[in-house]
């Protein structure tokens, strides 16, 4: 089992992106073609700051046949330079919406003031919480960082006797796939 790179999630998005057109075009595009949602696997808390990163998790996610919510994408109504109480209800309206929470671990993440809010409320909203490190470099562990090692964190290896890979979730020595985990997340404290 191994981390998800940077560089592998950038080649992702670049397979989404093309030469010609930039990652949050691209985002942009696919949320004006879909239909309006009331439901997604995962609500996908990350730092604004990583767009061609998003894209990349947000198509790695897709690949495992996951529908995920971009608030800056399904809301673009969201007015982040003026942030208020009603687009925080809003937020919270749309996590109550999502299965599971995946908090995009980046360099950027720590700048981020939702990501933490995010994370706490899902978290005890129904605890189905997961950490996505992005390394710079492949790692077969991830350590966590201050309070983000208390939640398992996604990583992928292929399935036993295949060369598909599947996503799993991991905390200290025990790892369970990805649909396991999910339907009952606290047992895996």
């Amino acid at each position: 089992m191994s981390t998800f790179t940077e560089s592998r999630i950038r080649r992702r998005a670049q397979q989404k992106v093309g030469t010609s057109r930039t990652a949050k075009a691209v985002l942009t595009e696919e949320v004006a073609t879909a239909k309006a949602k009331t439901s997604f696997d995962i609500f996908l808390s990350h730092s604004t700051a990583d767009a061609e990163i998003i894209l990349g998790v947000k198509g790695v996610l897709e690949d495992y046949g996951k529908s995920v919510y971009v608030d800056w994408l399904e809301d673009p109504q969201l007015d982040r330079s003026n942030v208020t109480p009603a687009t925080a209800e809003v937020i919270r309206a749309r996590m109550r919406q999502c299965e599971s929470l995946v908090y995009v671990h980046s360099t950027n993440s720590g700048s981020s003031k939702w990501m933490p809010w995010e994370l706490g409320f899902f978290d005890g909203f129904n605890g189905a919480v997961a950490i996505l490190p992005v390394t710079k470099v492949e790692q077969y562990r991830y350590e966590g960082q201050e309070y983000l090692g208390i939640y398992p964190y996604l990583d992928e290896a292929p399935a036993q006797g295949s060369e598909v890979n599947q996503m799993w979730v991991n905390r200290s020595s025990k790892s369970r796939q990805w649909n396991t985990w999910v339907i009952d997340p606290k047992t895996f404290r």
